[in-house]
């Protein structure tokens, strides 16, 4: 990537940030990468440890379980990305998790932004949570790019975009699954958006109250997703069927008609 384009691509990224209050940043200062833990986690020498915010790789082995595919391409990416450099720490969320690591998105002195970078490769794909929304949906196009394009994960069977009737068999991870919603609900302030005519054994996304609240403030009517194809991203449990907590708007994207 030449020194123009990066360039380039810095400055769209600040007059975005200038150009919202939605996603105004806060400066977390600047430090020396050190180590990459994996994917998505790197430690600085000042003793910090990030979680590059938004964005999410394959897991490396650990506690005894084997590493996930792609996790050693993740991992490797995000070495060369930004081992030995220094980068700079901006917060648009919760800066700090219930684990420590620092949650930020970061910048080389360079200019490479590197959750995008990560994503334009398809090394990893967007994670995002109600706490931590800032610049998602530009994450999300460069994540779309790279799915077109079958780039890293993306030309992985274990990685693509599960349809609605195939959950049942993905259950337990995260997941993106894209389909039609049949019909909404709203139930004591919490909505569903039914995937299929049996609540009981077909795809549900179910939004609770106070997270309906997120995507009304946000101009977003969850009932009015009825009818529309859509693709949701999030943690895929067993609850009468197979059902993702959407948390807040970005988590769910339009696929068309």
């Amino acid at each position: 990537m030449g020194i123009r384009r990066l360039a380039a691509g810095l400055a769209v990224f600040w007059l975005l940030v200038a150009a919202s209050p939605d996603l105004a940043l806060r400066d977390g200062g600047a430090a020396l990468v050190t180590q990459v833990i994996d994917g998505d986690t790197l430690e600085l020498d000042d003793g910090r440890r990030v979680r590059l915010v938004g964005i999410q790789a394959a897991e490396v082995a650990h506690s005894g379980d084997p590493a996930e595919p792609w996790a050693a391409e993740a991992t490797f990416a995000l070495e060369m990305v930004t081992l030995g450099k220094r980068v700079r720490l901006s917060y648009g969320g919760l800066e700090i998790d219930r684990y420590g690591r620092v949650l930020a998105h970061l910048h080389t002195e360079d200019g490479v932004w590197v959750q995008a970078e990560m994503l334009r490769q398809g090394m990893v794909r967007v994670y995002s949570f109600a706490d931590n929304r800032t610049l998602v949906p530009e994450m999300l196009a460069i994540e779309a790019e790279a799915r077109a394009g079958r780039r890293g994960l993306w030309a992985l069977a274990e990685y693509s975009v599960l349809d609605q009737q195939d959950t049942w068999r993905h259950l337990n991870r995260f997941a993106i699954v894209e389909g039609v919603v049949l019909a909404t609900d709203e139930m004591g302030g919490r909505v569903y958006l039914n995937f299929g005519p049996d609540w009981r054994t077909d795809f549900t996304v179910s939004i609770a109250p106070g997270d309906v609240r997120i995507f009304r403030d946000a101009g977003v009517e969850p009932l009015a997703y009825a009818g529309q194809r859509i693709r949701v991203r999030g943690w895929l449990r067993n609850f009468n069927g197979p059902m993702i907590d959407a948390t807040h708007p970005e988590q769910i994207e339009s696929a068309g008609r």
